[in-house]
């Protein structure tokens, strides 16, 4: 059976016809949600005959290829005597520069729905009409032309023709990947213990188009387990594309590895890696005007060259894409973003697919797909999602802004008048009440204000275009903001909050996201399946609720594959880090230290809550032992400096290195330090968020709902921290190493209950005697290796 090729109606027309420059230049073209609003006042207003969103499809078919092309008539209005195929766009442009021939895409696009109707209808003549309405003054233009079915049919075999030999590319990737997939074996010699159990669940999963949420420990290979799973059911048809999401850069490259070495066994698959923007640009400032970037000057002209040129290879990284972008001189983020149309799986951040403010709505616009989202290190997601889903503006950028504007730009100044006075209220309302202030609503005046605001903006800066100055710059990053807030509004239910806080030289107003579970469940509609996996999903119940995840969702734990004797566990719980007792723990957790790291030379790693609390630690433990080689990391550190950071850990190391970090930070998950890199952590505290206003504020809610306040607060979101930290220890079979919990409050109850289960064996230690002997005896029974 021939490969079916799927396009939609809009991606042909793109494909074929799309030419000129790259040009992220304003366009106020980012209302989404108002331009569908626009969309469906149009189609409420137009006569009885006309039907809205009408799906129309349309199978060519080629000796060697069939292509299937799809899309959606935003009107067909049948009247007796014609039929007219209506096509909406919404514009900021005034109506008065909008001619007939304002954008070639727009008739190709109606012209392909027109053909299609009328080939299924078959009918000789048919109008095309595209309806522009303007989004600050609700006026709306039409244009009108009349076509017989063979100028039609012309057009649309001109496009179809031209995209054939990119659709033959495409077919015969589709059959060698499918043919390689019937063929591919586990890329490892032997399942390790659990991990077939979690392959096996994921397929289920994914063929049965269900989500599941995976606590998966560390060493199981979660990555091979969920990708390859993934893949086999891409060749039996179960879905067309695989997103691998993640959290951190580094856990994109083990998602890579993984693909590696199924290639290396002989998998002919797609895959690609999408870097942000600001990362994989290739000028000092990510600017894309074709006057000032050489790779933004004609892009559109070379970009279908490229494409088919790095098809040659298999699995896109970003030095893959750099070296491509170079060499046919395209934009290589849009380089990267183009490709995942056309590849098996796409690995990148959580945001791509969930983020309201920039998720690929090339894949996710207003329909569901048959995408598998593969998310690692899901725990990460939580918070992920808050920052998503909700926003914030500030008094000062107001201000300053409005000062900046008061010349320049008078209109967009008053209204940012008018929005500094509503801050200057709100401010007088955190005054006197702890300088924050909560409401359970949205203030409807500062939405309404900001809408008003973002059409004086879109105003100016469409007249402003070729202006080049901060005003601009400024002015058009508020402009995101505020819809931005404009779209949370839109969303804002009983799973928000409004709150203010004033500090001492701002003052922030913040539709909060207390809950993400309801848009994230929504979100992974877009999918087929999902499949939430972390070593840390505990308890489970909390991740269910708070993922977006319900009672149908299948939950799978797995337990460690590795015996419990290579990993020593202690518990100092005679001190005590909470906040206002840390400055008497100094001196006792410096020994502490130095009864692991004394007991047998080797790399270690030492985790705490803040910098604050590791500086006045490592300062200590250096002028007490200056003979210890020690790293430590640092606020705001680059890739390059994470990279020494971890090369540092090296089996070379004879005298041993001591490192400082702090929990939830880059180096306490997804780093793989095996055998002699890492043979011990050290864990002081048990990893509580910093008490602040958000955290109260979540407790409060959670308090409420289902009288787990601190513990969705504080609690659950801590010991994820530690167990992530404590994972770093024991990566293979082959790993031997010691964790040691520093904190009274890892031998109460609440915090034990929430251990796994290779925890069990733990040693409470008594005294520093009982630390020191218990370290001596794990390395002496177990030989030095």
């Amino acid at each position: 059976m021939k490969n079916i090729i799927k396009i939609s109606v809009r991606g042909l027309v793109e494909f074929v016809l799309r030419s000129g420059d790259l040009i992220n230049a304003f366009v106020g073209s980012s209302r989404n949600t108002d331009a569908i609003k626009a969309h469906q006042k149009i189609q409420k207003a137009a006569p009885k005959e006309y039907m809205p969103e009408v799906t129309l499809s349309y199978i060519v078919e080629k000796e060697d290829v069939n292509l299937e092309i799809s899309g959606r008539a935003d009107g067909i209005i049948e009247y007796e005597n014609n039929i007219i195929i209506d096509e909406i766009k919404t514009t900021t442009t005034p109506l008065e520069f909008v001619e007939e021939d304002y954008n070639e895409l727009h008739w190709a696009q109606a012209k392909c729905y027109a053909y299609i109707y009328s080939k299924e209808n078959k009918i000789n003549n048919i109008d095309v009409q595209l309806t522009y309405y303007q989004m600050d003054t609700k006026e709306i233009k039409r244009f009108l032309k009349s076509y017989t079915f063979k100028e039609l049919e012309a057009f649309f075999y001109d496009l179809v023709e031209k995209y054939l030999h990119w659709a033959r590319i495409l077919k015969e990737n589709y059959e060698k990947r499918d043919e390689s997939i019937k063929k591919l074996t586990f890329p490892f010699k032997e399942y390790r213990e659990g991990q077939r159990k979690l392959a096996v669940s994921v397929y289920k999963t994914i063929e049965e188009g269900k989500i599941i949420f995976a606590q998966a420990p560390t060493g199981i290979g979660k990555t091979a387990a969920t990708l390859f799973p993934s893949i086999k059911a891409m060749g039996e048809g179960h879905t067309s594309k695989i997103f691998y999401l993640t959290a951190k850069t580094i856990t994109r490259t083990a998602g890579e590895k993984a693909l590696n070495s199924m290639c290396d066994k002989g998998l002919k698959i797609k895959s690609v890696t999408l870097t942000a923007k600001d990362k994989i640009c290739f000028k000092e400032e990510t600017v894309c005007d074709p006057e000032k970037c050489e790779y933004a000057k004609g892009h559109f002209d070379r970009i279908n060259k490229a494409i088919e040129d790095i098809f040659k290879e298999d699995n896109f990284s970003r030095t893959l894409i750099e070296e491509y972008a170079k060499k046919h001189i395209v934009c290589p983020f849009e380089f990267s973003l183009d490709l995942t149309n056309y590849t098996d799986c796409v690995i990148c951040d959580y945001n791509y697919v969930f983020d309201p403010k920039v998720y690929l709505k090339r894949f996710f616009g207003d329909t569901s797909t048959d995408c598998v989202f593969l998310i690692d290190e899901a725990h990460n997601l939580v918070d992920r999602a808050r920052e998503m889903f909700s926003s914030e503006i500030s008094k000062k950028e107001i201000l300053d802004l409005k000062k900046m504007s008061k010349s320049e730009a008078i209109e967009v100044s008053k209204k940012l008048n008018k929005l500094n006075s509503i801050m200057v209220t709100f401010r007088k309302k955190c005054e006197g009440n702890n300088n924050y202030y909560i409401q359970g609503e949205v203030p409807e005046d500062i939405v309404n204000l900001l809408r008003e605001f973002t059409y004086c903006a879109e105003k100016w800066l469409l007249e402003n275009k070729k202006n080049e100055n901060e005003l601009k710059d400024k002015l058009l990053e508020f402009y995101f903001k505020a819809l931005g807030f404009i779209r949370t509004y839109e969303e804002y239910d009983e799973r928000y909050i409004t709150y203010c806080e004033k500090t001492y030289e701002d003052t922030k107003l913040k539709l909060f996201c207390l809950d993400p579970s309801y848009l994230l469940g929504e979100a992974m509609k877009r999918g087929k399946s999902t499949v939430l996996f972390s070593a840390t999903l505990m308890p489970m119940n909390y991740f269910i609720d708070i993922l977006g995840g319900d009672e149908m969702s299948y939950r799978l734990r797995l337990k460690t594959p590795f015996k419990k004797e290579n990993l020593c566990l202690l518990v100092d719980n005679k001190i005590s880090t909470k906040y206002n007792h840390r400055e008497f723990t100094y001196d006792r957790i410096v020994e502490d230290i130095e009864h692991i790291i004394k007991s047998k030379k080797g790399n270690y790693i030492v985790f705490f809550p803040s910098y604050k609390y590791m500086n006045e630690i490592y300062i200590r433990l250096c002028d007490k032992n200056p003979e210890v080689n020690t790293i430590y990391q640092t606020i705001g550190m680059s890739e390059e400096e994470r990279e020494d950071f971890l090369s540092a850990f090296s089996e070379e190391n004879k005298d041993g290195l001591l490192g400082f970090a702090v929990m939830g930070g880059i180096f306490s998950e997804g780093i793989d330090l095996t055998g002699d890199k890492l043979i011990g952590t050290i864990i002081v505290g048990v990893g509580l968020p910093q008490i602040c206003l958000e955290r109260n504020i979540i407790r409060d809610y959670f308090k409420t709902k289902n009288g787990r306040g601190f513990e969705y607060a504080y609690m659950y979101p801590g010991m994820n921290k530690v167990m992530q930290a404590s994972g770093r220890v024991i990566r293979t079979e082959k790993d031997r190493g010691i964790v040691l919990l520093i904190d009274e409050r890892f031998s109460y109850p609440s915090y034990k209950e929430l251990f796994p289960p290779e925890w069990k064996h733990g040693i409470i230690c008594k005294n520093q005697n009982h630390l020191q002997e218990s370290v001596k005896n794990f390395w002496q029974k177990g030989g030095i290796r």
